[in-house]
Parts: C-alpha cells; sequence; structure tokens
C-alpha cells in the first residue's frame, strides 16, 4: 500500500501478565531479548542505539489485544539526551528540528514515566511563548527550545529529586515499565469495565523505531497525506 511501517519488535502480553504477578518483575531473560532485538533493529536502520554520530531512536507503545484508544501511555523519540541531541541536530541539518523532538521527549517522559503533571510542562511553554511574544509553539526557534529542554530537565530533577536519564537503555527499561502499568491506570480499568473486556489479559508493548526517522523536514501534515495517499 506504499504506507511506511517502521520496523520493530513486540513484547507480549505474557510478559505484562508475569510483571503483575510478579512485583514488577520483568521474566527470566527479557532484558536480554530486548537488547537482542534492539541490535536487530540497528542493523536493519544502520544506526546505533545512543550513537553520537546517528543516533536510533524508538517509540514505547501499548499494545492490548483489542483496540482500546487513548486508555495508555505512549512514549515517543526515546533515545535523545544532550549528546544525541546534538548528533540528530547535525545528522539531519535541522537544529530546531532535533531540539523539538528533544523537549517533546522530556515532557512526555516527564509525564507519562515520571508521573510529573502535564500542566508543569505547559506552563514552561507558555511562559516561553509569552516572553517570545508568540502564541504557537512552532514560533519558537532553535534557541528557545534548548532553554525548553533545561527547564524541562531542572523541573524534573526538582519535582523527583533525581536527574533526567541520559541513559537510552535506562529510558528504554524505565518506559517500558510505564506502559505496562497504564494497563491499570484509571481510564484503561474504567474502559475494560464499560466494555466487559477482563482486567487479566495484559498489554503488550510495542518497540518501533521512532517516526522522527522518517523526514526531518516532513511536517505533520505532509505525513498525514501521504498515509492517506
Amino acid at each position: 500500500m506504499g504506507v511506511p511501517v517502521p520496523p520493530g519488535f513486540t513484547i507480549t502480553t505474557e510478559a505484562c501478565i508475569h510483571f503483575y504477578k510478579n512485583n514488577k518483575q520483568y521474566p527470566s531473560g527479557l532484558m536480554e531479548q530486548i537488547k537482542e532485538n534492539l541490535k536487530k533493529l540497528e542493523k536493519v536502520m544502520g544506526k546505533k542505539f545512543g550513537d553520537l554520530n546517528d543516533p536510533l531512536l524508538v517509540s514505547v507503545r501499548s499494545g492490548a489485544r483489542v483496540s482500546m484508544p487513548g486508555m495508555m501511555d505512549t512514549v515517543l523519540n526515546l533515545g535523545l539526551n544532550d549528546k544525541t541531541a546534538k548528533a540528530l541536530a547535525r545528522k539531519s541539518g535541522n537544529e530546531r528540528f532535533a531540539y523539538d523532538a528533544y523537549r517533546r521527549f522530556c515532557q512526555m517522559f516527564g509525564d507519562v514515566v515520571l508521573g510529573i503533571e502535564h500542566d508543569e510542562f505547559e506552563h514552561i511553554m507558555d511562559h516561553a511563548k509569552k516572553k517570545r511574544g508568540v502564541t504557537l509553539d512552532t514560533q519558537l526557534d532553535t534557541k528557545d527550545l534548548k532553554e525548553i529542554v533545561e527547564k524541562f530537565k531542572n523541573l524534573i530533577k526538582k519535582e523527583k529529586g533525581f536527574s533526567f536519564p541520559e541513559d537510552p537503555m535506562k529510558q528504554l527499561k524505565l518506559s517500558i515499565d510505564a506502559v505496562f502499568g497504564s494497563w491499570n491506570n484509571k481510564r484503561a480499568a474504567t474502559y475494560r469495565n464499560l466494555h466487559g473486556y477482563p482486567h487479566d489479559w495484559g498489554t503488550a508493548v510495542n518497540v518501533p523505531v521512532s517516526y522522527t526517522h522518517l523526514r526531518a523536514h516532513e511536517t505533520v501534515l505532509d505525513l498525514v497525506c501521504r498515509l492517506l495517499l
């Protein structure tokens, strides 16, 4: 069909069920399997996870056995940190794109994985736009976005008592934990009650290559139109 489907791998629902039955511990050997499959993604994409020249970025998405739209959590652009953001800027030739992706990741990671209120990040964004005299996120320049990233990281340190994790593997482990955990969040549990779905199914975790790798200059509208066509 010509639809760009990114390569990736899936952690099964059995792993999620084990996670809940064993004090949120992974099944034996799961982390080794995750690392093996990351190597396969690296080979397919010709990029390295955490690389300082051409970093591989991934997403971490839920995957229940039935459609539960918007009920569980997702983390995008995982693998970005201070060094890989610079590498993405160089590789893409678009510094603003790289730091917009980085600030989005920091915000999503802080919200979804670390449990910091979404509004706390939005207050920082709103202040930056007010300072610049603009109304849209897209009107912020690279310098603004770099400052926002630092403020997001300071917020994380203030709220959690530890720094934003720079290690991509730690980011990945914490994000998988968060997606498993989102199976039992309030909205997901309510959705299952409304539709009569069992609470012991668990969710899979899909780890595809990030859409960030499609095109550094592609707008959301370009992507939507290309998918529709």
